[in-house]
């Protein structure tokens, strides 16, 4: 099957910054693949040269095994003629059209008869659920409902691909949660290829099929999302997603063991040759309290969180911030003491420079 996207060695330049550099992925028809990073990671560069809004400095872009994009050859086709659709962070809805009116428009362009817009318009606000809005204006309308408007006008002329950027990032929390499911509903119903921008990890791993960790204009890891949290390739992967935050502790080896201050955590043959590594402890992996026969240290009370019955608490160890979980409601002072122990061994280790060790 002929993937629907493919990006090969995809690099943008502005001068001598590299905000896109060598990327090199394939998307299946149907994924959902979510560009996730820190910002400035190249992430809305590479959604922007997807849309045909930005030319590459070299690489190539392939929709359905068409170049549309093509840095070596100076080629870019227009945004029209890619068979995408893009729905901007900012909605950017046409003020003096109805909501109908803007979802009816790139139908017009695209030369649609007037029976087939008008069902379509009709098919679509009843897709996003909101029929009754048909003839408002944009200011007459909510954040929410807005951003609805948006999709339904980007999904009209039915793409092969949907790309978006941060769509809910104006949102507030209990609505961005709902957009979640819905976009991921739409995304069912229209059986397109979609691409999602976003520095919210929350969001990449929920609505994903495929995600791609963005750092430095590289991509650190790309996979399923299951896959880049059980097996991170690279510390930056391995701290960046997850909630809570996972622990990194950078270990030395002292006679056959490796060993986090005067604690022996691991033994030294995880570490390869390797006088120094860091260690990868999930916060369910270290318990606030002692077992019998487990390293335990003890270390300075921070901060504490609940979270589903349980509390997440962050703690100071020789200047290093310790992330841990507690049965149920855990409390304590600022500043006082309390025993943090490692019941489990760690999930991977890593070398210094960030690369994983071993399998």
């Amino acid at each position: 099957m002929t993937d629907a996207i493919r990006l090969s060695h995809l690099s943008k330049r502005f001068g001598d910054f590299a905000a896109v550099d060598d990327i090199n992925i394939a998307v299946p028809k149907g994924a959902f693949l979510v560009l996730v990073g820190p910002s400035g990671c190249g992430k809305s560069t590479l959604l922007r040269m997807l849309a045909g809004l930005e030319t590459p400095s070299e690489g190539e872009i392939v929709f359905g095994g068409r170049v549309v994009s093509s840095g070596q050859a100076g080629l870019v086709a227009d945004p029209s003629d890619r068979d995408a659709g893009l729905v901007f962070q900012s909605y950017a809805l046409w003020p003096h059209m109805s909501v109908a009116g803007n979802i009816e428009w790139p139908l017009k362009v695209a030369k649609w008869s007037r029976a087939d817009r008008q069902a379509r318009v009709a098919e679509v606000l009843q897709l996003l659920g909101i029929e009754e809005l048909s003839q408002r204006y944009p200011a007459e309308i909510s954040g929410g409902q807005q951003q609805r408007v948006a999709i339904a006008r980007t999904i009209g002329p039915k793409p092969g691909i949907l790309l978006f950027d941060e769509p809910l990032s104006n949102l507030d929390a209990k609505l961005r949660i709902e957009m979640r499911s819905e976009l991921m509903r739409i995304h069912r119903a229209t059986s397109a290829t979609s691409v999602y921008v976003t520095h919210d990890q929350v969001e990449a791993m929920t609505m994903a099929s495929h995600v791609a960790v963005l750092n430095k204009g590289k991509v650190e890891q790309f996979g399923p999302p299951i896959d880049l949290l059980e097996k991170p390739l690279t510390t930056f992967v391995a701290t960046f997603l997850g909630t809570p935050p996972a622990n990194l502790l950078t270990v030395t080896r002292q006679a056959g063991e490796l060993r986090f201050g005067n604690l022996v955590l691991a033994a030294a043959a995880q570490a390869g040759q390797h006088e120094k590594a860091q260690l990868l402890y999930r916060a369910h992996d270290i318990l606030v309290g002692e077992q019998k026969g487990k390293p335990v240290i003890s270390a300075i009370f921070d901060e504490a969180a609940p979270i589903a019955g349980r509390t997440m608490v962050t703690a100071l160890f020789e200047g290093k911030r310790i992330t841990a979980m507690a049965d149920g409601y855990f409390r304590a002072q600022p500043g006082e003491r309390i025993p943090l122990t490692f019941i489990e061994p760690p999930s991977a280790v890593f070398a210094m420079s960030g690369e994983r060790i071993g399998e």
